[in-house]
């Protein structure tokens, strides 16, 4: 068996955490890279994506690279999507991530939107 980095072991741990608390919410799951950033809600019981964004979309091109602006935008923009599928309360996944800087502009980004944790 491999051995899990920190970064995998605390990743586990928080999801594990999450579903043992919310398992009647969805899930807004993100990830974070050096260029870009990704939301998506996911629905643990069903097994299938309600809503997603990212910063690859063409809307939110214009504000270039892994910036907190574009963070706060995909955050507005994975909140329209899920209230247009019916989703107002989620459980935030910070998929290992520190809550910090960009993680922390896509939560408030979506709190802004409508989505409620």
């Amino acid at each position: 068996m491999a051995k899990l980095s920190l970064f995998a072991k605390r990743r586990q741990r928080v999801r594990t955490k999450l579903r043992a608390k919310g398992s009647l919410r969805p899930r807004l799951s993100i990830h974070r890279s050096g260029r870009h950033i990704y939301a998506q809600i996911i629905d643990d019981n069903a097994g299938t994506t309600v809503a997603a964004a990212s910063s690859l979309e063409k809307d939110a091109r214009a504000s270039t690279g892994a910036t907190i602006d574009a963070a706060t935008a995909v955050g507005k923009t994975v909140a329209e999507r899920a209230k247009a599928a019916g989703v107002t309360h989620v459980v935030f996944d910070r998929g290992g991530f520190l809550f910090h800087g960009r993680v922390k502009a896509l939560a408030e980004g979506a709190r802004e939107g409508g989505l409620e944790f």
